[in-house]
């Protein structure tokens, strides 16, 4: 399993439990949250803590999420460290997406 899923304080959290997010592993990451979404989910965590490496395909997971939750919904990113980080921060995705620290901090801003 790619990921798990459970509820913390009132937030749905999925947790990576892969340290690669590559190719092989993206169309799994996307059809898992666009499933979220479909069942309703409007705003949730993605915990990349474990994750050591993402790659442009996992990205383009996100981003699809991203577009199907519409204008109303939120993708808050948690834990992306390293060469995850820099992803985001060279394709410039880190201002599309809601990146936090720790999970604590993107549940808390998924509250809000």
């Amino acid at each position: 399993m790619l990921a798990r899923r459970h509820e913390q304080d009132g937030v749905t959290v999925f947790e990576i439990d892969e340290a690669r997010l590559d190719a092989a592993k993206a169309p799994e990451l996307r059809q898992t949250l666009l499933d979220a979404v479909d069942a309703g989910a409007q705003s949730f965590v993605l915990d990349l803590t474990r994750v050591e490496f993402m790659d442009s395909s996992a990205l383009g997971a996100l981003i699809s999420t991203v577009k199907r939750l519409g204008p109303l919904g939120a993708l808050h990113i948690a834990g992306a460290a390293g060469s995850v980080e820099k992803l985001f921060a060279i394709t410039r995705m880190d201002r599309v997406f809601r990146i936090f620290p720790t999970r604590d901090a993107a549940i808390a801003a998924a509250q809000a």
